[in-house]
C-alpha cells in the first residue's frame, strides 16, 4: 500500500466508523443534549474532563459553550477540568494522578450539574474517579468512551448516558468523539434557540 492508499484507507475507515455510530448514538447524543440544556436551564453547570487528546476535547467543547458554537447566544455554565495547571499539578503531587478531576468535582460540583467524562479507553483512572465523585454529589454523568466502553462502560447507571463509538482504534474513536461533541452543541443551541 503506498502513501496515497494509506491516507485513502483512514478516510474510508473514519466515514464508516461515523456511519456505524450514526446508528447507535443518535438516540443517546439527543438525551444528552436534553439532560444538558435542562441542566444549564435550571442554573446547572457542566464540568468536562479528560486525558490527552480527550482532554483537548473537553477544552473545545466547554470553550463551544461559553463563547459560541455556530450562532450568538449568552454564554452557558461550562467549565473544562484539565486547563489549571497549579490545579493539576498540586493534585497530582500532593495527593495522586487520579485525583485531579475528582477533587474539582467536589470542590465545583452540585446536584443537577453534569460531569462530561471523556476517555476513548474507558479505564482513565482519573476519568472514573471524576464519575464517582459526581454519582456522590448527585451529578448525572454523560461519558464519551470507544473501545466497548471500559471500566466506565460498567459503572454507569440507567440514569447516565454512555456514547460508545464502535471502535476499537484511538483515532477513528476520537474522530468520532469530535463529531458528538459538535452534535452536542449544536442540540443545545436548537433546545435553548430555536431552530436557525
Amino acid at each position: 500500500m503506498n502513501l496515497e492508499q494509506r491516507i485513502t484507507q483512514h478516510f474510508e475507515d473514519s466515514i464508516e466508523t461515523k456511519r456505524q455510530a450514526a446508528a447507535m448514538l443518535t438516540p443517546l447524543i439527543a438525551r444528552a443534549a436534553r439532560l444538558m440544556t435542562d441542566s444549564l436551564l435550571a442554573n446547572g453547570k457542566i464540568l468536562v474532563c479528560g486525558n490527552g487528546g480527550s482532554a483537548a476535547d473537553a477544552q473545545h467543547f466547554a470553550a463551544e459553550l461559553v463563547g459560541r458554537f455556530e450562532r450568538e447566544r449568552p454564554e452557558l455554565r461550562a467549565l473544562a477540568l484539565t486547563t489549571d495547571t497549579s490545579i493539576l499539578t498540586a493534585v497530582g503531587n500532593d495527593y495522586s494522578f487520579n485525583e485531579i478531576f475528582s477533587k474539582q468535582v467536589n470542590a465545583f460540583g452540585i446536584e443537577g450539574d453534569v460531569l462530561l467524562a471523556i476517555s476513548t479507553s474507558g479505564n482513565s483512572g482519573n476519568v472514573l474517579a471524576a464519575i464517582n465523585a459526581a454519582r456522590e454529589r448527585g451529578m448525572r454523568i454523560v461519558a464519551l468512551t470507544g473501545k466497548g466502553g471500559g471500566l466506565i462502560g460498567e459503572i454507569l447507571s440507567a440514569d447516565d448516558v454512555h456514547l460508545c463509538v464502535p471502535h476499537t482504534r484511538t483515532a477513528r474513536i476520537q474522530e468520532v468523539h469530535l463529531l458528538c461533541i459538535h452534535c452536542l452543541c449544536d442540540a443545545i443551541d436548537v433546545r435553548l434557540l430555536g431552530e436557525d
